[in-house]
């Protein structure tokens, strides 16, 4: 498995980054509004050894993001796209940390990690990063790490030379502590609207 290193910038790389449907995309935050966590805690980037830790915590951080969908969707939609929302969750989280086509960072405190994120570069469009997922332990949120965590993607973006960042969320309320972020972080909302419908037999 690939080490990613932060300075290694493919340029002229062709990215893969497609919005995937669903919650795939969609980014989990804490409010902006919450209490630090301080000096200790390090970003550094993505470590072969991280990756079981940082799987684990995503699922239990999308566990209230899924709950929303499911709520705005009803049980016979969620369930159609998601029969099983964990084991998507975990090799979604697993090829983000792990592609060639994306840089990842984790968020480590005491030694572990506790958030992490990915981006990709030329995404879209030539000079695009795309923030592909931000995720932190539910133990450690509403304290601005998923802020600094794409602080630092965003610092990553510039040094690799892109001049525009972009990242996709839901509009349920599971998603709102990620709509605030961004927004206080000074992106632009670019409404979208997606309509769902079972094909009847």
């Amino acid at each position: 498995m690939k080490v990613k290193n932060p300075n290694y910038c493919r340029r002229d790389a062709e990215r893969d980054a497609m919005v995937r449907s669903g919650a795939e995309c969609y980014s989990v935050a804490p409010q902006v509004d919450s209490e630090p966590v301080g000096e200790e805690l390090e970003i550094r980037s993505f470590q072969e050894a991280d990756l079981d830790a940082v799987v684990e915590l995503s699922l239990r951080a999308w566990e209230p993001v899924y709950a929303s969908l499911r709520e705005a969707l009803g049980d016979e939609l969620f369930l159609r796209l998601k029969p099983d929302w964990r084991v998507n969750q975990a090799e979604d989280v697993r090829a983000s940390c792990t592609s060639d086509e994306r840089d990842a960072f984790v968020a480590v405190a005491d030694g572990r990690p506790i958030g992490f994120v990915t981006v990709a570069l030329n995404a879209f469009n030539e000079g695009m990063g795309v923030i592909d997922i931000v995720g932190v332990d539910p133990d450690f949120q509403r304290r601005g790490i998923a802020s600094r965590l794409t602080e630092h993607a965003l610092l990553h973006m510039r040094r690799c030379g892109m001049d525009i960042a972009a990242v996709g969320t839901g509009g349920d309320s599971g998603h709102a502590p990620a709509r605030a972020m961004y927004e206080a972080l000074g992106f632009t909302s670019l409404p979208v609207a997606r309509y769902l419908k079972l094909l009847d037999e």
